[in-house]
């Protein structure tokens, strides 16, 4: 996916964070992410479409529940790319919680 793509999939506050408890490298159930990001499940699904077309999430099936991870299909740019946007968040939070 082209750089462009990636950054206009991270630049709505909701899939960022859902970015950032995905990088932990585990798996997720849409329903843990549907309760730490308060969001309704078609909320998130939409979320999750885009971050899924944008090449930064995939997902897997598990009986009625949906479980995404970061793709681990990204090449090192995109990775770079991801990296840098969530260490820019985190800064940004870190400033926010500070003042």
């Amino acid at each position: 996916m082209d750089p462009i793509s990636i950054l206009a999939a991270l630049a709505e506050p909701t899939r960022l964070r859902a970015v950032q408890i995905l990088a932990d490298g585990s798996e997720h159930c849409v329903c843990e992410l549907m309760q730490k990001l308060a969001a309704t499940q078609s909320r998130m699904s939409r979320h999750m479409q885009v971050l899924k077309q944008a090449g930064l999430v995939s997902d897997r099936r598990d009986a009625q529940w949906v479980r995404y991870r970061l793709d681990s299909g990204m090449d090192s740019a995109q990775r770079a790319l991801v990296d840098a946007a969530l260490r820019l968040a985190e800064t940004r939070d870190a400033e926010r919680e500070a003042a």
